[in-house]
């Protein structure tokens, strides 16, 4: 077995410090547990990590911000034509008004009533009839 200055045991019982290596003419007291090493994360290639996750979400920010938009533009437009929609039947009301209320000054006279009920095919009576109460 070959023994490398600076090598770590590892016990495979107890999971506990690793020990360094004993080696020749050495004593138990040498083999004192050695402080652990800070792990470190592997760099790759110098490219920061995170930085796809990062676009990605910009995206869909993006994505959101303009659906967000869309909506609102598709409320005013909604709005919008039922303000329309309201103003022509506003419109229609105020002209059929319009129209009874000639209707009405044209026919509340005597002689425009006489000739639409003899244009209905009623007549004038001949004369009036008294009638005795009893």
């Amino acid at each position: 077995m070959a023994v490398y200055a600076g090598a770590r045991r590892r016990s495979a019982l107890v999971h506990g410090r690793p020990t360094r290596v004993a080696m020749r003419g050495s004593t138990a007291a040498d083999e004192q547990p050695l402080p652990r090493r800070r792990a470190r994360t592997a760099v790759r290639a110098g490219r920061r990590p995170g930085r796809v996750g990062f676009a990605l979400g910009g995206i869909a920010l993006a994505f959101l911000l303009g659906l967000f938009s869309l909506a609102q533009t598709v409320r005013v437009s909604a709005t919008s034509y039922d303000i329309d929609r309201l103003i022509y039947e506003r419109e229609r009301l105020t002209d059929d008004r319009q129209e009874l209320v000639s209707d009405l000054s044209r026919l509340g006279s005597e002689p425009a009533m006489r000739k639409l009920a003899f244009d209905q095919g009623l007549s004038q009576l001949a004369g009036a009839l008294v009638v005795p109460a009893r």
